[in-house]
């Protein structure tokens, strides 16, 4: 794993440019303060919902529903949809 000195971020581009497959920790004073951290397109989704509150929030509320209400089996899915 590779780290930089906060006070060298400017020197950041050429260790997260394309073709880049570690992470880069972002160091201050001998301490992590960032990690830069290589995403596909559906990493950086899966990272923003899952630091989301409101994504989080909504998962709460179905999981309490299911809860409550219960839920259908995939057989009973695909005999209403008629698969």
């Amino acid at each position: 794993m590779k780290s930089i000195e906060l006070k060298d971020v400017n020197a950041l581009a050429p260790l997260i440019g394309p073709g880049n497959t570690e992470p880069v920790l972002v160091t201050s004073h001998g301490q992590t303060v960032a990690a830069v951290v290589p995403l596909t397109g559906e990493d950086a989704e899966d990272l923003l919902l899952s630091r989301s509150p409101q994504f989080e929030a909504m998962l709460q509320r179905s999981q309490q529903r299911l809860d409550q209400e219960g839920g259908q089996s995939t057989e009973e899915v695909r005999r209403r949809l008629g698969l």
